[in-house]
């Protein structure tokens, strides 16, 4: 069944084409993610798609009666009014049907006629219909997620990342049956984005979005659409079969250019020796020239990230912290915190949102100052300090112009020196934009100009606060690519799984009240470990509620088992032994060392359902053991 069909969509800012000619459909339960280059007009295609935005050619589509909702990546929220107001005026529909609703029933209680019976009968249809019944707690579910708590406060006041989350909450409270989202897992912490994967994998969900978030996309979407270079690319599958097939499809394309160029240079030539005679089979030569000349030079290898930095020497003493402790009023940020930070350490940092991570890097950073303790920065110590918030870039200077403020030379990893442009030029900036204002770059490309102008200054420390936010994959890979090989000390604060399990090998757990968890691992790793906990935890809390259940219960006293609980207890010893068998070989195909990450994930999955029917049917065949009759 389609649900939206875009045909010949175009769109040009300026005298910028963003894309020409775009056609697709999407139907329904498929959840597919859009990739593209920053500045490539993703934002600008999702906005039209929901009706925000107009094409300059084609039209959208959307089947009779969906209900649709649009999430953006930097949320417009009126200022002016409570959230509590927010809420109300955003879903006037739906408080309008409860209040009818709630007055029919009142009025038959009152009246109790036919006209009051058919009104009533009218109003709970419609709350049937609109799926209405449980709206106050949905809607006090999605709040509390999202860390929404106080809705009596004012719009004007919440960061961005908190109106993303109220944006969020109250797009999912409308249940939509085709959802598009740009960039949903920003501003969002661990917790709620593995939330927010559990609940976008429903099948009855139809979905559309731009993520950066590699983890989130290849679990929840079945379908890629790439954008690249003015053309639409389908995949059927996942993240990790559209990066094969995208390879594939650029070595074919590759090949075919070389071809060309050799054809053209054979044509060239030829074109030199200029015949006298103009045949007309010459002329139809010199007219397919041009057509070999564009094959040849179309093919535009992708620009690439390659950066190795002078990092400066780092002497004997890098960061110790001695008892440090913060707190804001009644919130302890961090206590009686202790660490001395080694060369080469590379640490992660996790946390909920407010449970302190970047008020924890202003600390190490000197920009503010703690309550009680010590911190001590090595002499030789530089750092980069790359914020979630950014820097206030001059909107009125090109690219060029903020760089060479910095720096005109930059030195590099192998002692040579390149200017600032050829540093753009590295860091994905052609010339072309480089000497672009800063006003007209997209949400994307400022971040990778604010993470610039951090590197340009070859730091030996380099903090990086959410840097993943609003970067496309294929800059996200890249930038791996120079943190991997960057020898100075790394502290990184992300929600991107992925990014942490790749760069990280030391995690700093914010657990709130001041508590901070010093864990030797990968993300994946304290993953799987949280989870284990989680399940001893309900493990333990069953077996304490079937004890007290049997203590409490007040029944006739047995003495031996019925013939119907002889046979369960006979089949449950049977069903226990299968169940420890499977657990085994699952527990050695896991700890095998050759599965996939996907591959991983069921399997810690599955070994968890295995762990929690073994204790449930455990405890029953006990239960049922005490009334066995010796043979």
């Amino acid at each position: 069944m389609n649900y939206l069909s875009a045909e010949n969509l175009s769109k040009t800012y300026g005298d910028k084409a963003l894309f020409e000619g775009l056609s697709f459909g999407l139907h329904k339960g498929e959840k597919t993610a859009l990739i593209a280059n920053n500045g490539t007009g993703k934002s600008t295609l999702l906005k039209i798609l929901a009706g925000e935005e107009t094409a300059d050619t084609g039209k959208v589509t959307l089947r009779e009666g969906i209900k649709i909702a649009f999430l953006e990546q930097d949320p417009v929220i009126e200022p002016g009014q409570t959230i509590d107001e927010l809420i109300t005026s955003s879903h006037t529909g739906i408080s309008k049907l409860i209040k009818d609703y709630e007055d029919a029933i009142q009025a038959q209680s009152e009246l109790h006629n036919a006209t009051t019976q058919k009104n009533l009968e009218k109003a709970t249809a419609e709350m049937d219909h609109k799926n209405a019944w449980d709206y106050e707690r949905r809607l006090k579910q999605l709040l509390s997620l999202f860390s929404i708590t106080d809705t009596t406060v004012k719009t004007d006041i919440l960061s961005g990342g908190e109106k993303k989350r109220l944006a969020l909450a109250l797009v999912l409270l409308n249940e939509p049956e085709l959802l598009i989202l740009d960039e949903p897992t920003n501003h969002l912490d661990i917790d709620m984005i593995e939330w927010l994967e559990a609940y976008l994998s429903r099948a009855n969900l139809s979905l559309l979005m731009v993520t950066h978030d590699r983890y989130f996309l290849d679990r929840v979407c079945n379908h890629i659409l790439e954008m690249s270079q003015g053309q639409l690319y389908y995949h059927n599958g996942n993240y990790e079969y559209f990066l094969q097939k995208k390879s594939e499809r650029e070595e074919i394309s590759q090949v075919e250019t070389d071809k060309a160029r050799q054809l053209m240079k054979k044509e060239l030539e030829w074109l030199r020796r200029q015949p006298k005679a103009r045949t007309t089979k010459s002329k139809s030569r010199i007219q397919a020239f041009d057509g070999i000349k564009e094959k040849a030079t179309g093919q535009r290898t992708e620009q690439e990230l390659k950066l190795q930095l002078n990092v400066r020497r780092i002497g004997g003493k890098i960061l110790e912290i001695d008892k440090l402790h913060k707190r804001y009023g009644d919130i302890k940020i961090v206590e009686d915190f202790n660490y001395p930070f080694k060369k080469g350490e590379r640490i992660g940092i996790i946390g909920k949102n407010g449970s302190g991570k970047t008020s924890f890097l202003n600390l190490i950073t000197g920009n503010e100052q703690p309550d009680s303790g010590k911190i001590e920065t090595g002499q030789t110590i530089v750092f980069g300090y790359y914020r979630q918030a950014g820097i206030v870039l001059a909107e009125d200077k090109t690219v060029i112009e903020v760089v060479k403020e910095i720096a005109e030379v930059v030195r590099m990893g192998d002692g040579n020196s390149i200017s600032a442009s050829k540093f753009l030029e590295h860091f994905m900036f052609p010339p072309e934009v480089q000497y672009k204002l800063v006003s007209l770059l997209s949400g994307g490309e400022k971040r990778r100009l604010n993470l610039l102008t951090v590197l340009i200054k070859n730091p030996n420390f380099l903090i990086l606060d959410e840097p993943t936010n609003d970067l496309d994959l294929l800059v996200l890979n890249r930038l791996e690519e120079f943190l991997m090989n960057y020898s100075g000390c790394l502290v990184l604060v992300s929600h991107d799984r992925y990014f942490l399990d790749k760069l990280t090998d030391h995690l700093f757990i914010f657990e709130g009240n001041g508590k901070v968890r010093d864990y030797y691992g990968s993300y994946t790793n304290y993953s799987f470990e949280k989870e284990k906990e989680k399940q001893s935890g309900e493990k333990q809390s069953r077996k304490n509620a079937l004890e007290a259940k049997q203590k409490t219960a007040k029944q006739k006293v047995k003495t031996k088992l019925t013939f119907n609980e002889q046979r369960e207890y006979e089949a449950l010893e049977k069903e226990i032994e299968q169940l420890e068998i499977e657990k085994a070989e699952a527990e050695t195909l896991l700890n095998s060392g050759n599965q996939t990450y996907e591959e991983l994930n069921k399997l810690s999955q599955r070994i968890g359902e295995i762990i929690y029917l073994i204790d449930t049917k455990t405890l029953r065949w006990m239960e049922l053991d005490e009334f066995v009759t010796p043979s």
